[in-house]
């Protein structure tokens, strides 16, 4: 059988599996403040904040700043690739769309579900702050957070989506940090 034969009936497992506890955590859409939070860092999500803050580092930080700005867009474009590609191969439904009585609680960018590219690079650009500015990344972990809690409470993703987006994107993100930050200053430097 292909592949994604073996994908479809994994994932049609896990989704009963963590059916429940999506229900459970889509419940707090009931409460509009909570909801209106949410809605708010899911669109600052889908690339707002990040795009803003890039171009931030690039100018307030003299030093690094232009070799961290261009180092975290040229990741941020290699993790969009990558969770395109992962999503069209392995088609996972969105758990709105498998189990009618989770609320969608914001229209999704795409079709499918894993892994959630939101917190991919949301985990990504975490990583790489916290690899070149830990005060920075101290900030703005809370913003992080909340994006991954946020593709659960909409329901627009699965937990196990969350953390496989956090794991590919934190590994993307000290990946490249660790290997090409010093090469992106030393361009800009020299």
């Amino acid at each position: 059988m292909p592949e994604t034969s073996k994908a479809f009936r994994f994932f049609e497992l896990a989704d009963r599996r963590e059916y429940a506890f999506c229900q459970s955590i889509n419940q707090v859409v009931k409460f509009r403040p909570i909801m209106r939070y949410f809605q708010l860092v899911s669109r600052l999500g889908d690339g707002w904040f990040w795009y803003a803050l890039i171009l931030a580092i690039a100018f307030l930080e003299h030093e690094i700043g232009a070799g961290l700005a261009l180092l975290m867009t040229l990741t941020g474009l290699t993790c969009t690739l990558t969770y395109k590609l992962l999503k069209r191969w392995l088609i996972r439904e969105r758990p709105f769309i498998s189990f009618p009585s989770i609320n969608c609680g914001t229209p999704p960018l795409d079709r499918y579900s894993f892994p959630s590219g939101h917190t991919l690079h949301a985990a990504c650009f975490q990583t790489i702050l916290f690899t070149t500015m830990p005060k920075l990344a101290l900030a703005t972990a809370p913003f992080t957070l909340s994006v991954a809690a946020s593709r659960v409470v909409l329901g627009l993703h699965y937990p196990s989506d969350v953390v496989a987006g956090a794991f590919i994107g934190g590994l993307m993100g000290y990946l490249s940090a660790t290997y090409f930050f010093s090469t992106s200053l030393s361009f800009f430097s020299g």
